[in-house]
């Protein structure tokens, strides 16, 4: 597999966002046809968190088996297959991903991992043929994200990112409902994260144990000692691995103001925000807000991340709102909505509700078994963008100022010190190649 080291000042040089490069002959790959009853191989990529999820998702589903576990601390790994590892299944376990992608018997690969591994993960399993299912966010910064839209075109691959919320019938429907106009021109959409996110105080440097492969777990991050403040779950606290709750459970919010405005990234980017309750180990604010705005098409999405001791807004802490010229509609979590519909009289009726999700695992076996990324409800694509929406107000926020954005360039003109945070400097040999 041949990577190029691509660093942030030659990102920059490229309004294209890619250096140039050179190549070998890519892999030939064969298209795997699958048959009604034949089985699908699973190998999970992260277990500390998600990874649990996407293992009962999969086992679940007929005609699909999780063969392998992977992971880069091994404790992890005896943890999982001493809990579902039950009767006579018993997984493969590996601590580095590319003795899976290695495996020519495992056909897909569902990463779990860190958000800084998420992209490299991806391109690396299509450019070995395996199709994927990525959790979100899909990238860890702009640029990586359309390398993994590239990756899944060049090499024929089906990749869904793991946002639920695009599967569940309820939200399907209401999203046609707003596109149909049953709150008339829809022309804003809020997003809502208020997660109960408490001080995680600050444990400082030590050494890694001896069962955590740490240089597998920092991958494509630079290199920093190791910190209990960071492994594993406080990662998304730290701009290296994580992207605060904007990038994290705010990507199902991001992506479904995209979908219900029916738009695609904005031109014009505000953010703020800050750390106002705990001294500690978090470089993330613990509450932002973000403006996206479409001049063009007169369209506006907020925002909102708050952390601590706050109230719910018309009854939604995690979801969405969307407002139009004749009434509003709530989005609470991935499987539920209201619709509001404006009176004469300036107050609110309640025409529709809706409560009624949907299997995403299954939505993406099908695509995979039927080799037809059009039957994806998430394709790659949806993971680039709606990740790139959050890092473009996590830029946004770091830089302290308001931004303008080209999204076909998917650069900020004449904006250096902008263009630099689009992606990061890659450490060997954990790079994202400037053409995959």
């Amino acid at each position: 597999m041949v990577q190029e080291n691509v660093s942030r000042r030659t990102f920059v040089k490229s309004t294209a966002g890619a250096a140039a490069a050179t190549m070998v002959a890519p892999l030939i790959i064969p298209k795997k046809v699958f048959g009604a009853n034949d089985s699908i191989r699973v190998a999970i990529l992260g277990m500390h968190g998600r990874g649990k999820n996407h293992l009962e998702g999969f086992a679940r589903l007929p005609n699909v088996q999780v063969v392998t576990l992977c992971d880069p601390d091994l404790k992890v790994l005896e943890e999982s297959q001493k809990r579902y590892g039950k009767n006579d299944t018993k997984y493969k376990l590996e601590q580095d991903l590319r003795k899976v992608y290695d495996d020519k018997d495992i056909d897909v690969v569902s990463i779990a991992t860190c958000n800084h591994w998420h992209a490299l993960a991806t391109i690396w399993a299509c450019q070995a043929g395996k199709d994927v299912y990525v959790e979100k966010p899909g990238s860890h910064n702009v640029w990586e994200g359309r390398k993994m839209v590239e990756a899944a075109d060049k090499y024929d691959r089906i990749v869904q990112h793991g946002v639920q919320l695009r599967s569940s019938e309820a939200i399907r429907e209401v999203v046609q409902d707003m596109r149909d106009g049953i709150i008339g021109r829809v022309y804003m959409s809020r997003g809502l994260v208020f997660r109960w996110r408490g001080d995680i105080g600050k444990k400082g440097l030590s050494t890694p144990p001896d069962h955590l492969d740490y240089d597998l777990w920092l991958g494509p991050a630079q290199y920093r000692p190791y910190s209990e403040d960071w492994v594993h779950y406080n990662w998304h606290w730290q701009w290296d691995f994580g992207n605060g709750d904007v990038g994290n459970q705010g990507i199902h919010e991001t992506d479904l103001c995209m979908w219900g405005l029916d738009v695609g990234l904005p031109t014009q980017i505000t953010a703020l925000g800050g750390k106002f309750t705990w001294d500690d180990a978090k470089e993330v604010p613990e509450v932002l807000t973000s403006v996206y705005h479409y001049p063009e098409e007169k369209k506006m999405i907020q925002f909102e991340v708050r952390h601590w001791a706050t109230n719910g807004e018309d009854g939604i802490r995690v979801g969405n709102i969307f407002y139009g010229d004749k009434g509003y509609v709530t989005v609470d979590g991935y499987d539920t909505y209201q619709v509001w519909q404006l009176t004469g009289n300036g107050k609110y009726d309640k025409v529709k509700e809706g409560k009624k999700g949907g299997d995403h695992y299954a939505n993406f076996i099908n695509a995979v078994r039927a080799h037809d990324k059009t039957m994806l409800n998430a394709p790659v694509e949806t993971a680039h963008l709606s990740s790139a929406l959050a890092h473009l107000g996590n830029i946004s926020y770091r830089l302290g100022r308001q931004l303008t954005f080209d999204p076909d360039s998917e650069t900020f003109p004449g904006d250096a010190e902008a263009n630099e945070m689009l992606t990061r400097d890659y450490r060997e040999p954990y790079v994202v190649p400037a053409r995959v």
